[in-house]
Formats: C-alpha cells, structure tokens, sequence
C-alpha cells in the first residue's frame, strides 16, 4: 500500500506540473511549440498611439510597443515576428529608448510564428494589414490618371529610379501627388507620391519620410537625401527612399 500511495503522489505532481499556471492565469502546457515568443510584462507606457512595455523574457528584460491596448504589469503574453529599432525616439511619451521592438499582435495563448510580418498593418507603407517585403516597388496602387508636366531640369519619380546611383547619398527636390499616408510611425509620417513616370524597373512610387504632414490628393514638393537599400530589418526593404524630407511646398489638390 505504501508503494501505491508513493506511485499516486508522483502521478498528482507530474500532472500538476504538466500545467502550471502563470500570474495572469494563463496555463502554460506541454502543447506550448518550443519556439514560441512569450513574456511577462513589468512595467506599461501607455501612449496615444502604442503601449510600451518593459517585459522579461528568458532571463532577459527588454522594451516591447504594441498598437495601444490595455496591458496590465504580471500579464503574460505570446506573440508574433518582431522589428528591433535602435536609438528609437517617441514623441508620444517624450522617450528614447537605445533598443526597441515593435510586434504586431500579441495573445494570451500560443499563436503561429508569421515569417517576414514582423508589423502588421503597424509598418508603414503597407495598407490593411498587408506587410509583403518592400523591394522598390511598393505595394500601392497606381495611379495611371496622374500625369504632371515638368520642366526638363525637374527631376521625376521614373528619374530617380533609373538614375538612383546618381543620387544616392544626395538631397533632392521632387514633386508628385500624394497617393497614400501613414502618419506617425516609428516617429516619422511616410508619405507615397506619384508622378505619372515610372522606372525601367516599372517603379512608379516614392516613398519619403518626414516630420511635416501632407495629405492624401495633395499636389507637394518634398525635399530630402535620397537613400539605397534601406533595410528596416525582417525582410522590409526599400531600394530607394527619401529620407528626412522637408515640405517645401503644397501647390494644389489632385482628385484621384
């Protein structure tokens, strides 16, 4: 009988061990896929736009901002691909942080691993969740009725493109009308424009970022050094990018 007793003592903590529960009560199980990404949240930040949060994962501790939820400290979360950003300044909660990692989604249970989606419908440039790799030629829609007339020293998106050696590295002027925004990411709006022309490549989009606001139809000069093979780390990458860019001018409103 005393050998029947041990064995069912073994038994009750082997199962109970098979499902321990974490702080917030999630039960972590054997069922958990060894490669998952999860952390327990120690402190919240909460901005208008993100939720910063210092969490522990492992035996480590790091910044982690998600699209704005509510999280609570001792909460412990699953979640998908992330993006590390170095030297990141928020202007939401007035705070740089030396390394952070922005993550699209996170859960209370397990999720699938998401290869190469490391933001969501969080990174800019990319509409309605879509987060293919940038390669050049940006998922946006083009827009065959633009077509703006330009002197010949004036130079044009199909210009940059082709010429991207040229001017890599340099600050140029460029007009176009805007045909998509994404304001207020990763400190930064980015901002599409289209021209009409369109690279050998058949590139026929601009992206530049910027502190000043333009919208959406707005015929605008930007000015800004133009960048190649920018990579954002996880896949997303553009050949060519302005940077930086000022708003020199806003000269009209296009209906697209």
């Amino acid at each position: 009988m005393n050998m029947l007793r041990v064995f069912g003592i073994v038994m009750l903590v082997i199962v109970f061990s098979s499902c321990v529960r974490n702080k917030s009560g999630v039960p972590v199980q054997n069922e958990v896929p060894a490669n998952a990404n999860v952390f327990e949240v120690k402190e919240v930040v909460h901005g208008s736009t993100y939720t910063y949060m210092n969490v522990k994962e492992g035996m480590a501790e790091k910044w982690v901002a998600v699209t704005k939820q509510d999280v609570d400290a001792g909460d412990v979360y699953y979640y998908d691909n992330e993006l590390e950003m170095k030297n990141f300044h928020s202007k939401e909660i007035d705070r740089t942080f030396d390394i952070i990692y922005f993550v699209s989604h996170i859960s209370k249970t397990p999720m699938a691993q998401a290869p190469q989606n490391p933001m969501g419908g969080m990174m800019p440039g990319m509409g309605g969740g879509d987060m293919a790799a940038h390669s050049g030629r940006v998922a946006t829609e083009e827009h065959n009725e633009i077509s703006l007339e330009k002197s010949g020293n004036e130079v044009t998106v199909a210009g940059v493109f082709d010429n991207r050696d040229s001017y890599s590295g340099k600050e140029i002027e460029i007009r176009g009308v805007v045909v998509k925004v994404n304001k207020s990411v990763m400190g930064k709006n980015w901002i599409h424009i289209q021209d009409g022309t369109s690279g050998s490549d058949g590139s026929y989009d601009l992206t530049i970022t910027s502190q000043d606001v333009a919208e959406v139809n707005d015929e605008v000069t930007f000015k800004g050094k133009i960048t190649l093979e920018k990579d954002f780390g996880a896949g997303y990458f553009y050949e060519v990018i302005m940077e930086d860019a000022t708003l020199v001018a806003t000269s009209s409103t296009v209906n697209l």
